[in-house]
């Protein structure tokens, strides 16, 4: 179960580094700097969710697809703070 952790550390780690460039970034105080971290607590709170599933039929490519949703939307919300 290392994995499942490790899989949720990384979702808490990455989301909330983004969020803490956002803040560092002094982008928050704008409209797409607030609806950004309102997106990634969203995501976050659904990942969770997803990890924390275990009513699924086959739950190592369950989580392994996760995972792939959790590095993909990392990736689009570096993308839009970038374009903040």
């Amino acid at each position: 179960m290392a994995s499942i952790r490790n899989l949720k550390k990384d979702i808490n780690y990455v989301l909330g580094d983004i969020i803490d460039a956002v803040y560092f970034s002094g982008k928050m105080q704008s409209e797409g700097g607030k609806s950004l971290v309102a997106e990634i607590l969203n995501e976050f709170d659904t990942l969770i969710d997803k990890v924390a599933d275990k009513n699924v039929e086959n739950r190592g490519a369950h989580l392994k697809q996760v995972r792939r949703d959790f590095e993909q939307k990392a990736a689009v919300f570096i993308e839009k703070l970038n374009t903040l």
